[in-house]
């Protein structure tokens, strides 16, 4: 995803601010508020992203907080009927149950 970037095996979305003329990365998958930073350059993201990350880390050691969100692989999501019944048709075409075809499917999409 040409958004994402991995700092410190984490990974952080990257955005650019027109107003400060720079870019900004926030880490996802924090559990407790979030963690940002600011550079000019990817050079400048990685590093900035390393330190907050890692003051991050600290604060949450120090408060003894748990750093990341735990996912328990359920999720809910409304979608329209027509697209409902048009995934069922590719999962059952594909020999799948829905379930499993919308994972890989996710799966496919994130990598």
């Amino acid at each position: 995803m040409n958004n994402l970037m991995t700092i410190g095996g984490q990974q952080a979305v990257i955005s650019f601010d027109p107003d400060i003329n720079m870019f900004r990365g926030e880490f996802v998958g924090l559990a407790n508020g979030g963690a940002d930073f600011y550079a000019a350059d990817v050079e400048g993201l990685m590093r900035e992203g390393e330190i907050s990350l890692r003051v991050y880390l600290e604060m949450c050691k120090e408060d003894g907080a748990e750093p990341f969100r735990s996912f328990s692989g359920r999720f809910n999501i409304r979608i329209p009927p027509t697209l409902h019944a048009a995934c069922t048709a590719a999962a059952e075409a594909s020999g799948k149950s829905l379930n499993q075809w919308v994972a890989e499917t996710l799966q496919e999409a994130t990598v």
